[in-house]
């Protein structure tokens, strides 16, 4: 049986008295990609401040491991191992790209290989070429790059990426999925929320979509390329093959 390394169970969360997630349950595959995918509103978002402890859920639980995560801090929840690219990407502009990447370095050398500055290096040789340069004169492809670098500096068990082709070239978004691509083959376990489906479902092996805050798919990524009325109805776009 496939080792869950995040799980999310019966998940209700509310903003003030809104009620925002209603019952959201799914599990990630340990070294496997999720894509998150829904409308804008239909509760992405919500669901990532959820496990990283920024909006505590009411009701549910998130497990990281085997071990529940749900009520900690989000200092806590990032200590344990997950790791969060934010929308947005929320670099240091006025730091150097190497400074970015040390900022997020953490102590803890535990698993197999530690992300360092010469794997970030290796994995995003334009970084290595740019490591002195501010980070606020970094195209935004680039900075994308080190968003996700500084992710992983963190030496995170899951990586959340929240929307990191928003906003970028076609040709950089190739450039996104080639990285998570390698990402995966390097055994990292990775949650995608993205507007991006067609990005989405050529790297996700299993596909959760939202709808008003509740769970309309839960299942593979190839279920979702064999069937286009799971993407129109849900993300109300045309997918084609």
């Amino acid at each position: 049986m496939a080792t869950e390394a995040l799980s999310v169970s019966n998940l209700h969360a509310y903003y003030g008295d809104s009620h925002v997630l209603y019952g959201v349950s799914f599990a990630l595959e340990a070294r496997g990609v999720l894509a998150l995918l829904g409308r804008n509103g239909a509760g992405k978002s919500t669901c990532i401040s959820s496990i990283m402890g920024l909006l505590p859920p009411r009701e549910g639980e998130i497990k990281l491991f085997g071990k529940t995560i749900s009520g900690l801090a989000p200092e806590q929840i990032s200590k344990l191992g997950i790791g969060l690219v934010p929308q947005g990407r929320r670099i240091f502009p006025s730091l150097s790209v190497r400074e970015n990447l040390a900022v997020a370095a953490q102590r803890q050398t535990e698993g197999d290989k530690p992300w360092t500055l010469a794997r970030i290096y290796d994995l995003f040789p334009r970084m290595k070429e740019r490591q002195n340069q501010l980070a606020g004169s970094l195209s935004g492809g680039e900075q994308q790059m080190l968003a996700i670098g500084r992710g992983l500096m963190g030496n995170p068990k899951v990586l959340l990426l929240d929307e990191p082709s928003e906003g970028l070239a076609p040709l950089i978004v190739q450039e996104v999925g080639r990285t998570i691509k390698r990402l995966k083959d390097e055994g990292q376990s990775i949650i995608l929320v993205e507007q991006n489906s067609q990005l989405a479902l050529e790297v996700a092996d299993q596909v959760v979509i939202l709808n008003t805050g509740e769970c309309a798919f839960v299942g593979t990524a190839e279920e979702v390329r064999a069937n286009d009325d799971l993407i129109t109805q849900n993300l109300g776009i045309f997918h084609a093959h």
